[in-house]
């Protein structure tokens, strides 16, 4: 298309006098040479990956080396941002929340608020440290709060990527600092862009917050398109040696609405540039008409729009916070278990279940129950979630399907420990509260 109208321009000049004839020449032939080389220096840098996504459709719009292994840098925050989001929702978290900083946080290195060991920030400090300055302590300080540990925390992570769809992704840390195991790829970016802003409409406005004040110090956006480039509304920026530079754009403007991804840059500069040049040539193409690619239902009976890029149907949303009084219910897969389980339960009104992942999750789980139902397992869940918060703070709920005599049954299971030694000792913690569980590698 751009070609074409420098074709088109080429042509026209030949209606003008001599002098400017050879001016508009020069400077029309400069002009496709400089969009040639843009183009070439693209493909022949051999760390640039790159997508468009229609936020309404799900359609791409543009690729390139999408699916290739790429490393997060800073854009591993918006994991991190997603997961304070979903305790915000759950009611774990409230924006005056103390995160607490430890010697290991404070000692992370820039880019840092450098808040001292044993000091504290608000959660709301730490959305707007995050979004703007990409703060390594603080994000590290926010794993360690929500997960008890760095390793912690990058599986809830990595097992979040999980149930939004993003296969190729794997984190080891909460900032993004040099790993060699933290891996992505564009499409994988977008997919989390686009369930940010449409699980959290809420807290999306933080990412497009200009600066901030902290102890005296104005902190500004790293995200140069912010209020440069019509309809830009974040997300986030990253950059290490290994990576290049990345950018996850969020543009909503004139009915039309993309993410877009950009990785490897060989310059700030010219990751904004190939930013911007992206937005003008694929947002005219995305969809003025209504959502039609939902990924969720919410706790209510509204649908949360637009994901992308075959999200799962079912991708989880934060879970609503437990404020049932609790039973435990766990039993082994027999039938007799199931049934009274089941008699149990009959009576029970109803209630917004606890939300689950919507396919099961590796590694090693707890199962507390085996029930006729989804519905009773989830119900389990959710009454074993409120009895054992701090057991079960960072586990992830799903129920499992499975067939006994013909008979289909629903396992309520936790998962996300770190390891067999994790599992048993969470069951161990759970029986002395009276819940009967076992471990199980999935």
């Amino acid at each position: 298309m751009v070609m074409g109208v420098v074709v088109r321009r080429a042509l026209a000049v030949f209606t003008k006098p001599t002098g400017q004839l050879l001016q508009l020449a020069v400077a029309l032939f400069t002009a496709a040479a400089i969009l040639s080389a843009t183009a070439a220096s693209a493909s022949a840098n051999p760390k640039y990956a790159g997508i468009v996504v229609d936020a309404k459709t799900g359609k791409v719009l543009y690729e390139d080396h999408a699916d290739a292994p790429r490393y997060p840098a800073s854009l591993t925050k918006m994991m991190t941002l997603y997961l304070i989001f979903e305790a915000l929702e759950s009611g774990r978290l409230s924006k005056n929340s103390p995160i607490t900083f430890s010697r290991n946080a404070a000692a992370e290195p820039p880019t840092k608020l450098g808040v001292p060991a044993g000091k504290s920030i608000t959660v709301e400090q730490a959305i707007l440290a995050l979004v703007t300055k990409s703060a390594n302590d603080v994000a590290t300080a926010v794993a360690e709060t929500l997960g008890g540990s760095e390793a912690n925390f990058a599986r809830m992570m990595t097992n979040k990527a999980r149930q939004l769809g993003m296969t190729s992704t794997t984190f080891r840390n909460a900032h993004g600092l040099p790993n060699s195991e933290q891996k992505t790829t564009a499409r994988d970016m977008a997919r989390l862009g686009i369930a940010l802003r449409d699980h959290f409409p809420q807290y999306y406005d933080y990412f497009s917050t200009r600066s901030f004040t902290y102890a005296g110090r104005k902190i500004g956006n790293h995200n140069n398109l912010l209020g440069r480039v019509k309809g830009v509304d974040g997300i986030k920026t990253g950059y290490i040696r290994a990576s290049g530079f990345n950018l996850v754009t969020s543009v909503a403007t004139g009915g039309r609405s993309i993410v877009a991804v950009v990785m490897g840059g060989k310059t700030a500069r010219s990751r904004d540039a190939h930013m911007a040049e992206l937005i003008q040539r694929y947002l005219p193409k995305a969809s003025t008409g209504a959502d039609n690619y939902l990924i969720a239902k919410g706790p209510s009976t509204q649908p949360v729009r637009a994901a992308a890029i075959d999200l799962p149907a079912n991708a989880p949303l934060p879970p609503a916070r437990p404020e049932l009084p609790v039973t435990a219910y766990a039993q082994e897969d027999t039938v007799a278990a199931k049934v009274a389980l089941a008699e149990a339960l009959s009576g029970e009104g109803d209630y917004d279940p606890l939300p689950t992942a919507s396919t099961p999750v590796s590694g090693w789980v707890i199962q507390v129950a085996s029930t006729p139902t989804q519905q009773d397992a989830r119900r389990v869940l959710e009454r074993t979630a409120a009895q054992a918060p701090g057991i079960l703070a960072n586990a992830i709920p799903f129920t499992e399907t499975f067939e006994l005599k013909g008979q289909i049954y629903h396992r309520a299971r936790f998962g996300g420990f770190e390891s067999k030694t994790a599992a048993w000792d969470a069951c161990a913690l759970l029986k002395k509260q009276n819940v009967d569980c076992y471990a199980v590698q999935n």
